[in-house]
């Protein structure tokens, strides 16, 4: 199915009927790059407006859904992917089913098969719109007074976080908390972490595909003994 028939379909979707309530802010995805097949998480789906399941994800119904003045870019980014073996990553808007604008943040890394060689690219997407806001704020609201110890490695990796991704202060508080509960690896050790190793990522023409490798592995490489020192990724981060 061409892109102009997904975007027929996108459209119709649109006028079915009034906006669901405010659905998920995070979900996970998987592209594969010899067949192009994209496996969406029912987090993903529903953001789109769909019910899992509902819908095959293809590279065609993605790009319908993308924001006209975004859609051009990301057509860029997923064809260099497949082309380069690159991680899908990328910050962009998409129209759901239902009209409503998402603003969302695309954080991925590789898959390799068992020679190193990239085979696809998995990883969230992640919304910066209306649900990330009201979330980030019972975040700060309910957590924070209770990692007043912890404050000032905190603010400095939200910084790294906000210059990275060019989100706010709230964005990047709700970014650490989601790999916090993504990995049960505590906010305080995630962001020491990050500090620790923000000297292994590269000049900008590489930093954002390998900054989102090194967020999304950190909990892999925090010491189990708090006494030990924490090892920077240095050379194991994927070329």
């Amino acid at each position: 199915m061409d892109s102009r028939a997904e975007s027929s379909r996108v459209s119709r979707g649109r006028a079915s009927g009034p906006p669901v309530s405010p659905g998920p802010w995070t979900g996970s995805f998987r592209f594969w790059f010899a067949t192009r097949r994209w496996e969406w998480s029912p987090e993903v789906y529903k953001m789109h407006g769909y019910a899992p399941g509902e819908v095959e994800p293809t590279t065609d119904l993605l790009l319908a859904h993308k924001h006209p003045g975004d859609r051009e870019q990301v057509a860029e980014i997923i064809s260099r992917s497949i082309a380069h073996g690159e991680p899908f990553s990328s910050r962009h808007r998409f129209i759901d089913t239902h009209g409503q604008e998402h603003q969302v943040m695309v954080v991925a890394d590789r898959i390799l098969d068992e020679d190193g060689r990239p085979v696809g690219t998995a990883g969230f997407y992640i919304d910066l719109s209306g649900t990330l806001a009201d979330a980030g704020q019972y975040a700060l609201d309910t957590q924070l007074p209770g990692l007043m110890d912890a404050r000032a490695t905190i603010e400095q990796a939200k910084g790294v976080l906000m210059h990275m991704y060019q989100v706010n202060s709230e964005q990047a508080f709700q970014l650490l908390r989601w790999r916090s509960q993504e990995t049960g690896v505590e906010l305080r050790a995630l962001a020491e972490q990050l500090l620790a190793e923000l000297s292994s990522v590269p000049p900008p023409a590489e930093a954002l595909a390998r900054f989102d490798h090194l967020l999304l592995t950190l909990h892999e490489r925090i010491p189990t003994d708090p006494t030990l020192p924490i090892a920077a990724e240095g050379s194991d981060v994927e070329q």
